[in-house]
């Protein structure tokens, strides 16, 4: 069992420990097992972790799996999407529809990954594990229940079925490797100042964005790209602009220019809904925007300018066209009091974009120069918005950055520069948009992850000794 293959040695214990027939000593750091099973230590118990865990205990029964978390387990899972859990994207099935959705890692995952347990196949396990789940226009997929308690319970409830150990409270904080290929992990829990040495057969790190992750896969020979937030709203320098704060645009088309770059990138343009908040700009059109420019944001310092066309469906002329007519039906109507209802535009946001071109909105239509009329237009084709900060925002748990994906294997989220050790989820340099797409990663990831972990466990349980 898992607590034959763990040794405690806290500040108050003696300098060794006896268990069976084995002598564990603090100065070699190390414990022995004394039981035939293997083990495999997961650390992190989020999203990929649990769901590798499950699935390497279904492949291989007799895997001892132990879990290490340092906070509660599955916290992601619990505020994501609203806290209704955004399970996945049923509208992006088609695997070269879906990579596009993930700034880091589009090229990568488009060998075999999504295949082996795509969208469709996440939908089908959680749904034969009692989750009923619904698709909602925008393809964003959640639990009937609108409560992400419904899919913590599932997977706890699977990994205990299944035998999975989950010790929270605890940090891997050192990790090598013996002579024997067997990974050498000390663990503290400093709530009561213990120091815990474990040996396992397998390593999975699926730690998220923690530093946690990234400081084991140093120890353990790989290299981290230096992780930038991903996900984030916009602050922006308009003082008007804050009067408008809860107001939302179903439609607007987005463009992203930075200061200290010149690069044309198809996806710094982004078409969806957007909204106003106290600080700034939000909303899904943003956020994607946000992810796309992550990297690039971070080195301008998340200074720039970004370009909205509030009504990206009309042609300029068309906008112009519809403001003379406007102006020649309602003459005699102030201009605060009206305004064209083809533009789909709340009263107050009226109120800003008549202010913003220094126009009185108590004056008649029929005093509308021709000029600020095709000023206006402008306005609402090409507005602008200075950039001056980055915002925070209830799911920014998402960063650019982790381990570069050409130093592990797609095919089995092994890692080429260590046997035995994998990695799953957000630790990678993988990265979605909104949408249900990060935990989309973390489930295929995981899946792949415990699928392997299983089979290399029952290969070499079969070799002779």
């Amino acid at each position: 069992m898992v607590s034959d293959k763990l040794k405690i040695a806290s500040s108050d214990s003696p300098s060794w420990r006896i268990r069976g027939s084995a002598i564990i000593t603090q100065k070699d750091l190390l414990c022995r097992s004394v039981t035939s099973e293997q083990l495999l230590v997961i650390v992190g118990g989020g999203a990929a972790g649990v769901y590798a865990a499950i699935r390497s205990k279904h492949v291989a029964p007799s895997l001892d799996v132990l879990v290490i978390e340092k906070g509660k387990p599955l916290s992601k899972v619990k505020i994501s999407g609203g806290g209704r859990c955004n399970v996945t994207n049923g509208s992006c099935v088609e695997k070269m529809t879906l990579v596009e959705n993930y700034p880091r890692g589009s090229k990568e995952l488009r060998g075999s990954f999504f295949d082996v347990h795509g969208p469709l196949d996440t939908i089908s396990w959680f749904s034969q594990h009692g989750v009923e789940l619904k698709t909602e226009e925008d393809g964003r997929v959640f639990p009937v229940s609108n409560s992400s308690s419904t899919v913590i319970d599932c997977l706890l409830h699977e990994a205990k079925r299944k035998g999975v150990t989950l010790q929270i409270g605890k940090v891997v904080t050192k990790a090598s490797v013996d002579a024997n290929g067997k990974f050498l992990l000390q663990v503290e829990k400093r709530s009561i100042d213990s120091v815990e040495y474990v040996e396992a057969d397998f390593l999975l790190i699926a730690t998220g964005s923690s530093r946690q992750g990234y400081t084991i896969a140093i120890q353990l020979g790989h290299s981290i790209i230096d992780p930038a937030p991903s996900l984030f709203t916009f602050k922006i320098a308009d003082a008007q602009l804050a009067d408008l704060s809860g107001v939302t645009f179903p439609r607007v088309k987005a463009k992203l220019k930075l200061q200290n770059s010149s690069r044309t990138i198809p996806q710094f343009s982004q078409v969806g809904p957007m909204l106003v908040t106290h600080w700034g700009l939000s909303g899904p059109v943003i956020l994607r925007l946000s992810a796309w420019g992550a990297r690039d944001l971070a080195e301008s310092d998340y200074k720039g300018t970004l370009f909205v066309d509030f009504v990206p469906d009309i042609h300029i002329e068309d906008v112009k066209h519809t403001l003379i007519q406007h102006k020649e039906k309602l003459a005699k109507q102030k201009m605060i009091n009206s305004l064209p209802l083809r533009f789909g535009l709340v009263r107050r946001f009226w109120r800003y974009l008549l202010e913003r071109e220094g126009l009185d909105g108590e004056i008649l239509w029929s005093s509308f120069s021709n000029s600020s009329l095709h000023s206006l237009a402008l306005l609402l084709k090409q507005c602008t918005f200075p950039i001056v900060g980055k915002g925070q925002f209830k799911d920014e748990f998402v960063t650019a950055g982790g381990v570069p994906l050409s130093e592990i294997s797609l095919s089995t989220m092994e890692s080429r520069l260590q046997p035995r050790l994998f990695f799953a989820g957000e630790v990678l340099n993988v990265d979605g948009v909104t949408g249900g797409f990060n935990f989309q990663n973390a489930w295929s990831g995981g899946y792949i992850a415990g699928t392997s972990i299983g089979l290399a466990s029952i290969a070499s349980a079969k070799i002779p000794t």
